[in-house]
């Protein structure tokens, strides 16, 4: 068992809390055991070692078992190693060191079917926010998500908890210009729908039978008029009481599933 919350090894789970380490070693830190267990069972290739506590072994056997069927490193640790190596107050027990998925703009593209709903975060940076979309996306059936260049890394530890294991769940390509994502979706005959309060068609409006992508904008100021002018539709969501607006990933999850909707009807 490890039980020095000062080791080596303990340090340098702990750094990668950091977007320069993370970038350097391609490794990032999966806490809790939902995000443990869709990645132990979802992409076992992608987990380095799993860390877990007597007690939390005990609670999560089938994470245990279903890593170990994967012959993958499973260490024992005490509480207070798992707390050195976490970022959260209170941890459940569980992390794992993943390599990051490195999802290129193409590959996600590549195999997109003729009704595809596509996600794109265009200058979001709040780590929630993300994550909660990314959640949303994989909950609605979403075919993809697409993140710019200039949004929070998907592998904060925070966007990572808060994608609650969704993140092993369907093709994420980063790190991509907006002007390069629309153009590519563009040339694969995706229509562009660009999410925001100042549009003038309704969402219940919209035509959501042809393959479309959500653009999605940044939570203070939302696309960026540029963004806006580049899609073939703005749209709004419809507030039929008296609050100002709906956050960013409220927002998308009800796009999300009037996508998700409408292609049921389809079907």
């Amino acid at each position: 068992m490890l039980t020095n919350p000062r080791s080596d090894r303990v340090k340098a789970v702990r750094a990668l809390s950091r977007r320069s380490v993370r970038s350097r070693t391609g490794e990032f830190l999966a806490e809790g055991p939902q995000a443990v267990r869709e990645a132990v069972v979802h992409r076992p290739d992608l987990v380095r070692d799993v860390y877990v506590t007597p007690e939390a072994a005990e609670r999560h056997t089938d994470i245990v078992d279903a890593a170990r069927a994967a012959r993958l490193w499973v260490h024992d640790v005490s509480p207070e190693v798992l707390a050195a190596m976490c970022d959260t107050e209170s941890p459940q027990g569980i992390a794992a060191v993943c390599r990051v998925l490195d999802v290129s703009l193409a590959a996600a593209l590549a195999d997109l079917p003729p009704d595809a709903i596509v996600c794109v975060l265009t200058n979001v940076r709040d780590p929630g926010n993300a994550g909660t979309v990314i959640r949303g996306a994989d909950a609605a059936g979403a075919d993809a998500v697409i993140v710019s260049d200039a949004s929070v890394d998907v592998y904060n530890n925070k966007v990572v908890r808060s994608t609650v294991g969704s993140l092993w769940h369907l093709p994420i390509a980063t790190g991509v210009p907006v002007p390069v994502i629309l153009s590519a979706l563009r040339e694969r005959g995706i229509t562009l729908l660009a999410a925001d309060g100042a549009g003038q068609t309704l969402l219940h409006d919209v035509d959501l039978g042809r393959p479309h992508a959500w653009v999605m904008g940044n939570e203070a100021w939302g696309l960026e008029p540029e963004v806006r002018e580049a899609c073939d539709e703005v749209v709004r969501v419809p507030i039929y009481g008296h609050a100002e607006s709906l956050n960013l990933a409220m927002a998308a999850t009800v796009c999300l599933y009037a996508s998700a909707e409408a292609r049921r009807r389809r079907r």
